[in-house]
């Protein structure tokens, strides 16, 4: 076993003690921005007053969010929502400290790779009773549902989907069209644009990839879907690290300062993105959620495709995390906090979200409507999700480990790999040294 898994695991039991101090001194605590902490019971409220609600991506869509909320406080007058916008990027913590000590909002924005560490603590209420008697029951994606009860652990429904994102595969148009290639649907054609598209005495790559945060997810997908590999499990033992996702990720990562720029080492999707949209590079993996950004920068000169499949048309990608709203179990007014997370899944609320946000509706009456049809790249990504041809391989968010694993513990690692310090199947092994281990501690514990 691993000292980090060991550490965690300390961690995790010496939380479970300190949350029965925390919460006796705060069950009846409500903190400046939330309602309380894990644990406690909370009760359904007159149904009126004040819900505080955390948006996990704030900033980023803070101005749909509060249209949304304008709609849904013209609807019920009697209900006001109190908006906490969180960066992605400290998400995580801020539960985590709420969690600890306090002041959880009564309803919070989580997508399933978080949702297992966050519901393992007992600070979700399981939403499955209430999605029974919605008028949401049936009108919800049943795949994306399926994924938040995997998420979850132990089969409830913890998350009211909301959206559900897809590896997209950006490449400029006019650069393709100007060096005769055809569009970079499969990966040996990737391959060959990434090469033909590079003139480094111009400035001008093939490809910018992601080494910095966030880099983990990146790569499983291109390895899984080069290597054809179907399942992340073989057994009780992953399959990161088969030889043929060792060779996968060799290729991958001997793209890096061959057909990308240098600086690739330190990107996180901020830097990429802002690179691919300023420069000359032909190529960029990312999700729907950047479009806005290609289009304000590119005008038009791109093009976003699901991610390349085999020679065969066979397509493999790992899943996406399937973002949605959660109802804290502490929260002292759960019967309006339910009615905003019904009114912003419903149809109208669920679409406007996602046509700002470039995603896949979860709604289902949202996802057949015309923006949906009208922009290519989320059409193709809701086909790609949908596709007789598509294998999904279900990343492990079931891990309470899995956050940390696929992030903090391993993007160091990779980033060796990038420099050649250390090698694809060195850094692969680890990594499913660590999956394993954390696989046998859930079953062990489940």
């Amino acid at each position: 076993m691993t000292s980090s898994i060991r550490n965690r695991r300390s961690r995790r039991a010496a939380l479970a003690v300190a949350l029965g101090s925390v919460l006796a001194l705060t069950a009846t605590a409500c903190g400046d921005d939330g309602s309380g902490g894990a644990g406690g019971k909370g009760n359904e409220g007159s149904g009126k007053g004040t819900v505080t609600f955390w948006d996990n991506n704030g900033g980023v869509r803070t101005d749909v969010w509060k249209q949304i909320i304008a709609d849904f406080e013209d609807k019920y007058p009697d209900i006001k929502v109190k908006y906490v916008g969180v960066p992605a990027a400290s998400v995580q913590s801020k539960y985590d400290t709420a969690i600890q000590g306090g002041g959880l909002p009564d309803v919070g924005g989580l997508g399933t790779a978080m949702l297992a560490e966050v519901a393992a603590q007992g600070a979700l209420e399981p939403l499955d009773g209430r999605l029974s008697g919605s008028p949401l029951k049936g009108r919800l994606n049943a795949k994306f549902l399926q994924s938040v009860k995997a998420a979850g652990g132990d089969g409830r429904t913890y998350t009211v989907p909301t959206s559900a994102n897809n590896g997209t595969l950006w490449y400029r148009t006019d650069l393709f069209r100007a060096a005769g290639l055809e569009p970079p649907t499969t990966w040996t054609k990737f391959y060959r644009a990434a090469d033909r598209l590079t003139h480094k005495d111009k400035n001008a790559f093939g490809y910018t990839l992601r080494g910095g945060e966030g880099s983990i997810a990146q790569a499983l997908d291109a390895m899984y879907g080069q290597s054809g590999i179907t399942s992340f499990w073989k057994g009780d033992k992953t399959t990161v690290n088969d030889p043929r996702n060792v060779a996968a990720l060799e290729k991958y990562a001997g793209l890096y300062k061959k057909d990308t720029p240098s600086a690739d080492v330190n990107n996180d999707f901020t830097k990429m993105v802002a690179q691919w949209d300023s420069g000359t590079i032909g190529m960029l993996s990312h999700n729907l959620g950047s479009y806005a950004d290609h289009e304000k920068a590119l005008k038009g000169r791109f093009r976003g495709i699901p991610n390349p499949t085999l020679d065969d048309g066979t397509r493999v990608q790992v899943s996406n995390p399937v973002d949605g709203l959660a109802l804290f179990k502490s929260g002292k007014n759960k019967a309006a906090a339910w009615k905003f997370i019904e009114f912003a899944a419903s149809h109208a609320a669920n679409s406007k979200w996602n046509e700002v946000a470039g995603q896949v509706p979860a709604n289902t009456e949202a996802a057949g409507d015309a923006w949906v049809r009208a922009s290519e790249p989320t059409k193709l990504a809701a086909e790609a999700l949908n596709g007789s041809r598509t294998k999904i391989v279900q990343l492990p968010y079931y891990l309470p480990d899995w956050n940390t694993l696929s992030k903090a513990d391993n993007e160091p690692n990779l980033q060796k790999v990038l420099l050649g310090k250390l090698s694809a199947k060195e850094f692969l092994d680890t990594l499913a040294d660590q999956l394993n281990t954390a696989q046998a501690d859930w079953k062990e514990h489940r």
